[in-house]
């Protein structure tokens, strides 16, 4: 009796992969993954010490671990926790030079993602405290209260203690959606702040996956490199060490919203408006893709008319027309009709109204260096302030105004002249999130995860790659484990530019300091990447004729 040929053909596939994935860690690119994945272990032991931990952690000491958090024991993790950190960015830029090269495929960086998360999992919120006020937040939900009426200084208890003080007299900024998982979490977890981080963090891997799924699938429709796009947008350690470690609803939004975008593109409009609706009830920064998804959606109407007609004049009918007025009332209507629609089962359950609204202002409390609001404040009372007498506060209030009026300006500009073409549509998008995160009142490194989400999609130079990759690495480097800016520490941020212009030298050029001329001076380290051909089936570590051989540079 023989074999049928399905399950040979099964056993050969089997074969076939289980090959690919011992040529994938056989070669230099499952090298960096592995190294990400020691940097990421670090991470996770080094923030039971200096990341953002609770005040008081029972848990610790019954570990007898409390040592960690004090003295030498703070000075070692710290020190795990930064090495961890330039071991994943380092990991991730070899990854880049890798992909770059066409040694991966989208299916293998998808393997790398949960190798590198893994760890993460298990960690205390690193980079931010922001995790306890989620917790807090939706406490306050499932007590009774309205979080868009009160903070959580209104429901004293062991989540309340663990909320950065700034926060505490808050509204919620966030959707009612959200806030119904709060309400969830803290309902099955009680005021066990470890077991709701955890489960909190749970929550967020739906938008991982998205995310994972929508970007390449997004840059497949552009013509860009979708092995790229994922590198560039998901295993970027801005991405995964804030949004997974640092636990951020930024990961449930972009995923949704990035997922709506792929959708819409696949013409399954109604469905991606549902989705960024969703995104938006999560976090209302994802609304600024609707109107952009608009345009594609009558993009595609002109499209299906055009075909129509033209089998209409086959049949010798007369065409068929539609005024543009018309296709924007049907789809705009339809698209704000599956918005309210959301928004108001959503606030229904939660029994909440619209009050996130009026809380957005809520982030005004931050004041840092990466808001341009802040910057021009501080300059204008640097360089003016001796003889005016102009001070900080009055000063913001103006820059902020201005850089309103501005924003606005940006936005409706962006949305009226990305009309023409589903790409301009794209880059609208793209525009209008960073002029958000630039001259909102407020600026956090992980805010910037959101362009580049959609950045990735488009297809983009070698130099503006090692720009994207020195600017990730320093929003990486800037903020302290336990949450607490570092840019008002000189050191600080002279050390996170030199760490981040390393990493972004280290796309284009294997060995920037020149470390190896004194063994290897005769060896050219500079990294050139050819054009992908077809990036799904090219067999990793194997070069092609167009491709430069690497073995002599790394």
């Amino acid at each position: 009796m023989t074999t049928s040929s399905p399950l040979r053909a099964a056993d050969a596939t089997d074969e076939s992969s289980w090959r690919s994935t011992r040529r994938f860690f056989g070669g230099r690119a499952g090298r960096a993954t592995l190294v990400g994945l020691a940097g990421s272990a670090l991470i996770t032991f080094g923030g039971f010490g200096s990341g953002a931990v609770r005040r008081r952690d029972p848990l610790l000491e019954a570990m007898h671990l409390s040592w960690l958090r004090f003295g030498h024991g703070l000075v070692l993790s710290t020190v795990m926790v930064w090495i961890g950190v330039l071991l994943m960015i380092a990991a991730w830029v070899r990854l880049g030079r890798a992909t770059l090269g066409h040694r991966t495929t989208v299916r293998q960086l998808r393997w790398v993602v949960p190798l590198w998360i893994a760890p993460l999992l298990l960690a205390v919120p690193m980079f931010s405290r922001d995790a306890y006020s989620y917790l807090a937040q939706g406490a306050l939900l499932r007590d009774g209260f309205d979080p868009y009426a009160v903070g959580p200084v209104a429901n004293p208890g062991v989540l309340l203690d663990n909320v950065s003080n700034v926060w505490t007299t808050t509204t919620a900024p966030y959707g009612p959606l959200f806030l119904l998982l709060g309400e969830g979490i803290t309902s099955l977890t009680g005021d066990n702040v470890i077991a709701g981080t955890m489960l909190l963090r749970l929550t967020m891997l739906p938008g991982l996956a998205l995310t994972m799924w929508a970007v390449p699938r997004i840059a497949r429709h552009f013509g860009a490199d979708p092995a790229v796009a994922l590198w560039l947008a998901v295993l970027n350690p801005l991405v995964l060490i804030h949004l997974i470690g640092g636990v951020h609803n930024e990961m449930l939004m972009v995923g949704l919203m990035t997922a709506g975008i792929a959708a819409v593109l696949d013409r399954h409009h109604v469905a991606g408006m549902g989705l960024v609706a969703v995104a938006v009830a999560i976090k209302a920064t994802a609304g600024i893709a609707l109107p952009f998804l608009v345009w594609i959606w009558m993009l595609h109407e002109r499209d299906r008319l055009r075909t129509e007609n033209e089998a209409r004049a086959e049949r010798g009918d007369p065409p068929r027309r539609q005024h543009v007025l018309m296709v924007f009332a049907k789809t705009a209507g339809i698209g704000f009709a599956v918005f309210v629609a959301v928004f108001v089962v959503a606030s229904l359950v939660a029994g909440v109204g619209i009050g996130w609204l009026t809380a957005l202002s809520g982030s005004a409390k931050i004041i840092n260096w990466l808001s341009l609001p802040t910057i021009l404040a501080h300059l204008v009372t640097v360089f003016t302030g001796w003889f005016t007498g102009a001070r900080l506060g009055p000063v913001l209030e103006v820059t902020r105004m201005l850089c309103a009026v501005a924003l606005a300006a940006i936005l409706a500009t962006a949305w009226w002249r990305s009309r023409h073409s589903e790409r301009g549509a794209l880059l609208g998008i793209l525009v209008s999130l960073v002029a958000i995160v630039i001259l909102s009142p407020a600026a956090l490194p992980w805010y910037y995860s959101w362009p580049l989400a959609v950045a990735a999609g488009l297809t983009m130079s070698a130099t503006t790659l090692t720009v994207l990759v020195g600017l990730s690495a320093w929003l990486m480097l800037v903020f302290q484990p336990d949450g607490s800016i570092g840019l008002y520490t000189f050191p600080h941020v002279v050390l996170a530019t030199f760490a981040a212009v390393v990493a972004a030298l280290s796309l284009r050029t294997v060995d920037p300091l020149r470390l190896r001329a004194v063994t290897h001076p005769e060896h050219e380290n500079t990294f050139v990447p050819a054009p992908r051909v077809r990036a799904e089936t090219a067999r990793p570590d194997q070069p092609r004729p167009d491709q430069p051989s690497q073995e002599l540079t790394e």
